[in-house]
């Protein structure tokens, strides 16, 4: 059975930094896409980064181009997401979830896309707010 757990949010200040964990366990995270996801209160469910199985391929929603960047330690069975230049608006409960085996990455509508991605972490809260 896959397991997922997010650590790693926290409080931080407009403009600061911040870097998330999800460590696996029960498979290899090199062989299944992982993407990270958001949800803040009233809103819907966000795609925000994944990262391919095969030569490490990112893609982010237009959100966070430029700002995130998700990397993965197989070593570790690790996948972090840096995230620079916080905004208030990035303010969330940040979910990571891996993908069927052989389903890519994919960006739709300005987001990474959720459907196949099957299982899921708790969630760890990151709030920008001075």
């Amino acid at each position: 059975q896959v397991q997922l757990v997010e650590s790693g949010g926290g409080l931080v200040q407009p403009g600061g930094s911040l870097r998330l964990s999800c460590a696996a366990s029960g498979l290899a995270l090199d062989y299944v896409a992982i993407g990270w996801f958001r949800q803040a209160p009233g809103k819907e469910r966000e795609g925000v980064s994944c990262i391919s199985s095969r030569h490490g391929r990112t893609d982010y929603a237009d959100s966070v181009k430029g700002r995130f960047t998700i990397s993965r330690d197989n070593a570790k069975n690790t996948v972090y997401l840096q995230m620079n230049s916080l905004k208030p608006e990035d303010t969330a409960v940040y979910y990571c979830a891996t993908a069927a085996l052989g389903l890519p990455c994919m960006v739709v509508g300005g987001k990474v896309y959720e459907v196949g991605f099957g299982s899921w972490g708790q969630g760890t809260q990151v709030t920008v707010s001075s």
